[in-house]
């Protein structure tokens, strides 16, 4: 049984890995492939420390879109912690994944690469949470049997980021920099 744990703790770190390389990716890269491609993103720098302006206003509205995308791409974070630390509290796994969030907003407005925005910060916090409570339904619904489903699951979506992404670099290969 020990064993098994083991096993899955190191699959669940792995997939972790692959989800904060994607986040990464994303965030600071821009999805882009390559050095030059991410020169269209770069020179911008700005903070924004009011929560829901700046940033998020686009032609004088709140943009609802990229506030739920920045929900969404944490919640597996949220997840993955509760995985690999299931008896840690809820203050504690948040604490962890708010600092890789602050730490995006301050890389990108260090390198000059987006604005460093506290709706983002608060956002990515919610989908963390938001993952927290999800693992702890899972946990509820399934008992022991959480981790190696929500492995599972998360392999199956690891798989399908992956080939999107595939899809998108042959895209970028056959038909050159869509820009």
């Amino acid at each position: 049984m020990e064993k098994s744990k083991s096993s899955r703790n190191k699959i669940t770190a792995g997939l972790l890995a692959v989800y904060l390389f994607v986040l990464t990716w994303i965030i600071l890269f821009k999805m882009q492939f390559s050095f030059q491609d991410l020169r269209h993103f770069t020179d911008f720098r700005g903070i924004n420390l009011i929560p829901f302006a700046g940033s998020v206003i686009k032609n004088n509205q709140i943009d609802i879109g990229e506030i739920i995308y920045n929900v969404l791409a944490f919640i597996p974070f949220g997840i993955y912690i509760s995985m690999l630390k299931p008896n840690w509290s809820f203050l504690k796994k948040i604490v962890p994944i708010a600092g890789v969030s602050l730490l995006f907003e301050v890389l990108q407005f260090t390198f000059a690469i987006g604005g460093s925005d506290i709706t983002d910060l608060m956002g990515n916090t919610l989908g963390e949470m938001i993952g927290i409570g999800v693992y702890i339904v899972f946990r509820k619904l399934f008992s022991t049997k959480a981790n190696k489903i929500l492995n599972v699951l998360a392999s199956i979506g690891t798989l399908c980021i992956f080939v999107l992404v595939l899809l998108l670099m042959i895209g970028v290969i056959r038909y050159g920099n869509y820009s």
